[in-house]
């Protein structure tokens, strides 16, 4: 009969057991941090180590905006009857002496020293409309703080102080895109005005778009991000920072986003000089659906469709058109119009492109000078949008083009109405949006649109050029499946 392994111990000597048990008290810890092991390969056991040489880098960030219009001024002026009711002495005591004029709010967020002249790293919504910064380090000491360059688009922003021989040392810079999903990371940040917290926890995603930008190439983590990290660091486990930690989902749990550290690092340069410059070729864009893909003649979705072009653009100049699918920058492939907006304006104003297009199904090549942006100027890119039949057009009347806006030179036919519960109404084609083509043909009016359906072929999608406010983008309407 064969004893178990607890029996065959219990008949050894008790010096026997004794000395085992020594022996595996003895290798237990080795276990836990030899390679391979769950705690020594995948995380560390402890965050302690990399906390305490990271987080002095670190630092919380308050702002003071002064409002100049107080909300509560309708109630405070001297002779309105709540401030008569309650008297002067009421508002005295709790609003203040200059309680009918202006009002200061405050903010929180964190910020990230990146250098030894004082230079901090931070989201740009924690600054922005701050008329007074103060930084606040690990060990208590303040300072005050100057924004040197803000870029809104990217919501990153530098600040600086004055630094003396107890400010801290900067924290290393890392590489974002060497980050892998299920790797580990570390937060520092100021959540709620608490102070120094540390939270961890691993990359959920990569690449995420979650439209707070026309840049989103957001990491996704579940290390807990509360309002207040704004603007703190992503630690790898190296103790380099892969992210600026910049938003959160109100309404999920574990849900945190972080600007990765390599789209910052092409800006901080700009950001030095107080100004951000970035390409431009003034374009609307689009990304490719399979109906698209097949009214365009192309075998795959990857691309972009261009929707339509800025008069005396970079694009215009370069002899790009509207329809143009553009499959390559400079031999860089394009999963989607989102990958074209980036690298456009990650490219310097004044550099020479070769953009590789496909238009009328065949491959062409274009050369083409990148513009510098304007002020308040991006590739646009349109939602994308996908229909059937289930529209009502009428001429751009002059009654008409009042009504929804439209310019009297413009021309189409626009939607009068959209069938609730329809296809259309699904795709969101709007009441007042203008169509301008349809299967590229142009469309001057009802006669020119009713045409154009007629020579439809049946049981093919119709493509569409619709003009809605300032942008333009195709829709591929998808055949009835019985007309």
């Amino acid at each position: 009969m064969k004893l178990s392994f607890n029996s065959r111990l219990n008949r050894q000597p008790f010096s026997y057991r004794i000395v085992l048990a020594l022996l595996l008290l003895w290798a237990w810890p080795l276990a836990l941090s030899a390679p391979g092991t769950a705690l020594g390969k995948n995380g560390p056991p402890s965050f302690a180590d990399l906390s305490d040489e990271v987080k002095h880098a670190v630092v919380n960030i308050s702002t003071t905006q002064v409002l100049k219009e107080n909300p509560m001024q309708p109630f405070m002026t001297p002779n309105s009857r709540f401030r008569e009711f309650f008297g002067d002495e009421f508002f005295k005591r709790f609003f203040g002496e200059n309680a009918p004029g202006s009002m200061k709010t405050h903010a929180l967020g964190s910020g990230i020293i990146i250098d030894t002249e004082g230079l901090i790293l931070t989201n740009n919504h924690v600054v922005e409309q701050a008329d007074e910064i103060k930084i606040k380090t690990d060990s208590e000491k303040e300072y005050d703080a100057k924004v040197v360059g803000r870029d809104p688009k990217t919501d990153l922003a530098l600040i600086r102080v004055t630094p003396d021989k107890d400010f801290p040392k900067p924290v290393r810079l890392g590489n974002s895109d060497a980050i892998r999903v299920g790797d580990w990371v570390m937060t520092v940040g100021n959540p709620f005005g608490l102070g120094h917290t540390v939270t961890a926890g691993i990359i959920s995603a990569k690449g995420r778009v979650i439209g707070a930008g026309p840049y989103d190439d957001f990491l996704q983590t579940d290390a807990a991000i509360n309002p207040g990290n704004s603007g703190g660091p992503l630690f790898d486990m190296n103790g380099e920072v892969v992210g600026v930690n910049t938003a959160i989902v109100a309404q999920g749990q574990g849900i945190g986003f972080a600007i990765p550290i390599n789209l910052a690092k092409e800006i901080l340069t700009q950001l030095k000089t107080g100004k951000v410059t970035r390409g431009w070729l003034g374009i609307m864009i689009q990304d490719i659906t399979p109906e698209l893909a097949k009214s365009f003649d192309i075998q795959e979705t990857k691309g972009v469709i261009v929707a339509d072009i800025v008069a005396d653009g970079p694009a215009e100049k370069a002899g790009l058109k509207r329809g143009d699918v553009i499959t390559t920058v400079n031999g860089k492939g394009l999963d989607n119009a989102h990958a074209l907006s980036r690298l456009v304006a990650s490219t310097a104003p004044d550099t020479n492109v070769t953009i590789q297009v496909i238009r009328d199904g065949k491959s062409k090549e274009i050369k083409a000078t990148i513009g510098t942006m304007p002020a308040d100027g991006s590739e646009t890119t349109p939602t994308k949008k996908e229909s059937t039949w289930g529209v009502t057009v009428q001429n751009l009347t002059p009654e008409l083009a009042q009504r929804f806006g439209w310019d009297q030179s413009e021309y189409g036919v626009v939607i009068s109405n959209v069938q609730p519960g329809s296809p259309a109404a699904d795709s969101k084609l709007r009441q007042g949006d203008l169509i301008k083509e349809v299967n590229r043909q142009k469309i001057q009016n009802l006669k020119d649109y009713n045409h154009a359906l007629q020579k439809a072929k049946k049981g093919e999608s119709l493509l569409l050029l619709v003009k809605r406010g300032e942008r333009t983008f195709f829709v591929a309407l998808k055949a009835p499946a019985e007309d």
